[in-house]
């Protein structure tokens, strides 16, 4: 006999665990399931966000700004060494362990909240009486039955056309994480989060990187101001990135990658390399969910498609994360998990697309919520502006880190923040405030006028809230 549940969530990632847990909290009975699997042969549940993705790639982040820090930087504070090495199996083993820590922190929430976990594959089977059945295919067969089931599997790496992932010269981003050696030459392929995120480690340690991207802009789809501060800082520390080129012929051998190119100007290049990062977007899971089974709709880019709520065309079936529209971020994925978890409860979950953050760790780091420039005035919106460079912020002096600046716009009636935009030290955490003020839809004289503590980074986002109205404190 199938064991039954209320709810049966079907992957483990950001989105399925979070409302897992969520929904096992409101005292229903609540089933996860997932086939993710660590090199010992383990569960490792938390989906490409703990095991290939976000986690990891901040963990090498890490490593590789200390030793940057240590190589170049540490002399300015009076600190001097030789001789400095980098062993960097244990770089990446750190990581590992980061890693792993964070899948047994999940199998603990799970048994601390009473979740049952299934390690396999789930697919959607049928409908009955009870709801709908799902199987689960791994080392062990199981059959389970749920009143309610919530899809969360995920995406994984868009492959260049003519060019599959290897994981030895052509590298998505789980390979781009484990490479054996530092390359003497890298080519990255797509200037979004990862394709940054991952050339700025590798150059740390030593690696020459050239970044091909096809749009005209650089992060076409932040404000332009932030863009152009964060490309001149990359340039600087050394990253090679071209916009506007067109892909040719990509070819591997022995010796590593070839890539034949066009560039901006219309010109032929070639690109040679040790290994090649192709990040240009990734593509939703939905292979072997059984959505053909049972006639789970998938949209026109094969995405499950899903209502304002998450809710798919079949009853009692909802969808979150990579797998529905919507941004590819894990922070989106836990919202709509626990939004659909309550709504399962009874109660009115709720997910604001408008106010959800968006973050590139590199140095400087690049963080923005809301609306953007350029975009208020495609619009024809009404808005004023104010910004404050972190050159002019004490605390970031006190650090020896001034580039970049924070930027805040508003409605030119209402004063009502419509973006925040960072470039700069911790953008990732001083973001979280414009989030908030965004939220209850506060006004940049709210920001003003709120207390910050003195030295800090956060005074950067009160001065600029007294920009908008043209006054700063220079704190």
């Amino acid at each position: 006999m199938a064991k039954q549940f209320d709810v049966i969530v079907i992957g483990a990632g950001p989105g399925g665990y979070i409302a897992a847990i969520r929904a096992a909290q409101l005292g229903l009975a609540v089933a996860c399931v997932d086939a993710w699997t660590s090199p010992a042969g383990k569960p490792a549940p938390g989906g490409t966000c703990t095991n290939v993705g976000c986690i990891p790639s901040k963990a090498l982040l890490q490593s590789s700004e200390h030793y940057e820090q240590l190589n170049h930087h540490f002399a300015d504070h009076g600190i001097s060494a030789k001789d400095v090495s980098l062993d960097l199996a244990k770089l990446i083993g750190r990581k590992d362990t980061v890693v792993k820590q964070n899948n047994e922190g999940i199998l603990f929430l799970f048994k601390k909240n009473k979740v049952s976990f299934f390690h396999g594959t789930g697919s959607l089977a049928a409908k009955t009486d009870f709801g709908w059945s799902v199987k689960v295919s791994g080392k062990t067969e199981e059959d389970l039955e749920g009143r309610h089931v919530i899809v969360a599997t995920g995406s994984s790496a868009r492959e260049l056309p003519g060019a599959p992932f290897d994981e030895d010269r052509i590298l998505s981003n789980d390979g781009a994480l484990r490479i054996p050696a530092v390359p003497k030459k890298l080519g990255i392929i797509g200037a979004g989060v990862i394709g940054l995120e991952m050339g700025s480690v590798w150059r740390r340690l030593g690696a020459e990187v050239t970044v091909l991207e096809a749009m005209p802009d650089f992060l076409g789809a932040v404000d332009r101001d932030v863009a152009k501060e964060a490309q001149k800082a990359l340039v600087k520390q050394g990253l090679n990135i071209q916009t506007g080129v067109r892909i040719g012929e990509v070819k591997t051998s022995a010796k590593g990658v070839n890539v034949q190119y066009t560039d901006a100007a219309g010109a032929e290049q070639k690109l040679t390399a040790d290994h090649l990062i192709v990040s240009i977007g990734r593509v939703p899971n939905t292979q072997g969910l059984g959505a053909d089974v049972v006639g789970l709709k998938l949209d026109e880019r094969g995405f499950v498609a899903v209502d304002e709520d998450c809710r798919t065309n079949l009853p009692n079936v909802w969808a979150v994360g990579d797998v529905v529209r919507g941004p590819m971020l894990a922070h989106k994925a836990e919202e709509e998990g626990v939004a659909v978890a309550e709504r399962i409860a009874g109660q009115h979950g709720h997910v604001n697309f408008d106010t959800i953050p968006w973050v590139i760790y590199t140095s400087p780091e690049v963080a923005w919520v809301g609306k953007s420039e350029q975009a208020l005035k495609a619009e024809g919106r009404d808005y004023k502006a104010g910004s404050f460079p972190f050159m002019a912020n004490g605390r970031a002096r006190a650090l020896g880190d001034t580039t970049g600046f924070v930027k805040i716009l508003a409605d030119a009636k209402t004063d009502e923040v419509l973006g925040v935009h960072i470039v700069g030290p911790m953008a990732s955490e001083l973001i979280a405030e414009a989030v908030t003020i965004m939220e209850f839809r506060g006004a940049a004289e709210d920001i003003a006028r709120i207390c910050h503590a003195h030295p800090t980074l956060s005074e950067a986002v009160k001065e600029a809230a007294l920009a908008v109205d043209k006054r700063t404190l220079n704190l």
